[in-house]
């Protein structure tokens, strides 16, 4: 049921203290921190421009990585800080947290949508609208799905897909408590035109006429 989990490579930083961090900022490495996990906390550096990478594609905070460092055993471990550069906003030191198989973790999983073939509101024109790509789950770190399903199989135009319409792994929940909406199938643009036009000039015409009294 586990996806595949990113890597995230860096080595092993040789000295402590303020001294080899800059030093590692000028070999343009970030320098970083591992602990928990009932093991030593371990001094990394991360090539300055694989940490930039994954923090500009978002959710980094939220994503679980497998930590490849070589004379060490591979870790899971997920992001528990960043600091930037109070003027520039670049990473200057990252901490990282181990998790155990068992320990839990609040990530965002992406939705897979299934049923199209099947689904009369898509055969008649009309266009599934994604609301959320993925959702955040809470689940354990050696039960993470690679992707939530959600099925159109039998939908309309009008009709919503919600939360609750997703059948999720034991152990495994929304964070989100509310029935939130994960998508619609809407009319196509043209219609959808021409309905509220249509339904303006009803409107027009049954409204009644305003006596006011003196």
């Amino acid at each position: 049921m586990a996806g595949e989990i990113p890597d995230i490579v860096a080595t092993e930083r040789t000295g402590t203290g303020k001294g080899a961090a800059r030093q590692a900022r000028r070999d343009n490495l970030v320098p970083g921190i591992v602990y928990g996990g009932d093991a030593d906390p371990l001094p990394i550096n991360i090539p300055f421009n694989v940490l930039l990478k994954k923090l500009k594609a978002g959710r980094f905070l939220a994503t679980l990585f497998n930590l490849k460092v070589e004379g060490h055993e591979d870790v899971r471990v997920i992001c528990r800080g960043v600091q930037r550069d109070v003027v520039k906003d670049l990473p200057t030191h990252v901490d990282f947290m181990r998790l155990r198989r068992t320990s839990r973790v609040s990530l965002y999983i992406p939705v897979e949508v299934v049923g199209e073939d099947n689904c009369p509101g898509l055969r008649k024109g009309g266009v599934l609208t994604m609301v959320r790509t993925e959702v955040e789950l809470r689940c354990t770190a050696g039960d993470i799905p690679e992707k939530v399903v959600i099925s159109v199989e039998g939908k309309e135009i009008g009709d919503t897909l919600h939360a609750s319409e997703v059948d999720l792994p034991e152990g495994t929940r929304f964070t989100i408590d509310r029935d939130f909406v994960i998508g619609n199938i809407q009319a196509p643009s043209g219609l959808a035109s021409q309905s509220d036009d249509d339904e303006d000039e009803v409107a027009a015409d049954e409204v009644p006429a305003i006596e006011v009294e003196d």
